[in-house]
């Protein structure tokens, strides 16, 4: 994310001129962007021409630069573009005004966002802006018969390959060399910075030295071994959760998000200074007991768009945390561990002391 400008707008609202670089920017607009709030950016608009002067052609598209107060945002990940739909209030064409219009937004195009920001939607914008320049990785997961290639992204780890067929004996086998042709093959198409291998015993390292003779290109991508019990989503989880994208990026959100899943399992597992649900939770911030906070990024919109059921405010909830010095990290839905929050209510804290 580029942050190009950033100002005071009108009735106390504050004015974000943002240029999102890649798919991982418009998935945080679509977290930062809610009802009421003011977009502004170039589109294109099938006008209806009314003047008796000219032939009506039926609506030509134009350009045109609008202002939206929005009332819907969709972020359409395999298109690579966000969705933001609602009224034009401003616009360079003054009998467009009041008329309703979806604002595609796509990468590196620059919006104008309008609104009251809550500290965690800058808080998000200005990680995203930091993480621009981290470097794209794949982590490659391999054992006997099969093989498995994620890309990591902010907003979760997506598969990008598969390969599965037994090795060995039978009449089913074939040569372990080509499982890892397959997968050399498949790094070599894949446009990432730095690739991290990973998988139980030493399957890996074969797989490593094949790659290293046959495709030297993929190889000079590879930066990193890592010890895991297991392969694919599995596999995954044990890298992120060891912290091996961090040694490639300096900020990944779902390494961390991992870290911290992890540790509220354990508590709850262990019956330690942890607390769930937002009756639970809420308590804990108002005890001033809350260390860290986690809370799911779909439930927090849904809550401050009024269609969630929470009885409690989740934002008096984060800036009470805030206040009495505790950390708060808000979880991707599109990731493993923002599920396993979810079936925990959505929110949760990781707590200084255990409460009575």
């Amino acid at each position: 994310m580029r942050i190009v400008s950033r100002g005071r707008g009108e009735e106390g609202r504050e004015r974000m001129t943002l240029v999102p670089e890649n798919v991982d920017d418009l998935w945080h607009l679509s977290y930062v962007l809610e009802p009421g709030d003011l977009v502004s950016g170039d589109t294109t608009r099938r006008i209806q021409r009314n003047d008796e002067q000219m032939r009506d052609t039926g609506g030509e598209r134009e350009h045109l630069h609008v202002t939206l107060s929005v009332e819907d945002v969709e972020f359409a990940r395999f298109a690579n573009r966000l969705r933001v739909g609602g009224e034009i209030v401003g616009c360079s064409r003054e009998d467009q005004l009041g008329h309703h219009h979806t604002l595609n937004v796509e990468e590196r195009s620059e919006i104008t966002v309008e609104k009251r920001f809550k500290p965690d939607q800058v808080d998000r914008i200005e990680a995203a802006e930091q993480a621009t320049e981290n470097p794209d990785v794949a982590i490659v997961t391999v054992e006997e018969g099969e093989a498995y290639i994620h890309t990591v992204a902010q907003y979760g780890t997506e598969e990008y390959a598969s390969f599965t067929r037994p090795t060995g004996k039978g009449d089913y086998a074939r040569p372990r060399t080509e499982l890892f042709d397959e997968v050399g093959k498949a790094l070599s198409h894949l446009d990432v910075d730095a690739v991290i291998l990973a998988g139980p015993g030493f399957t890996k390292n074969d797989a490593r030295d094949y790659i290293s003779n046959e495709y030297p290109d993929a190889t000079e991508k590879i930066i990193k071994t890592v010890d895991t019990s297991g392969v694919g989503d599995r596999g995954v989880h044990e890298v992120l959760k060891r912290g091996a994208v961090d040694d490639v990026q300096e900020q990944t959100r779902i390494a961390e998000e991992s870290r911290l899943i992890d540790d509220l399992m354990d508590g709850i597992a262990e019956g330690a200074k942890i607390a769930y649900g937002i009756e639970e939770t809420a308590e804990a911030a108002e005890f001033g007991a809350v260390e860290h906070l986690l809370v799911l990024d779909s439930r927090l919109r849904d809550e401050r768009q009024g269609e969630g059921d929470w009885d409690v405010d989740v934002n008096d909830v984060i800036e009470t945390v805030e206040q009495k010095g505790g950390d708060v990290t808000v979880f991707s839905a599109e990731f493993a561990p923002g599920q396993q929050l979810k079936n925990l209510g959505g929110i949760a804290a990781l707590l200084r002391y255990r409460l009575q």
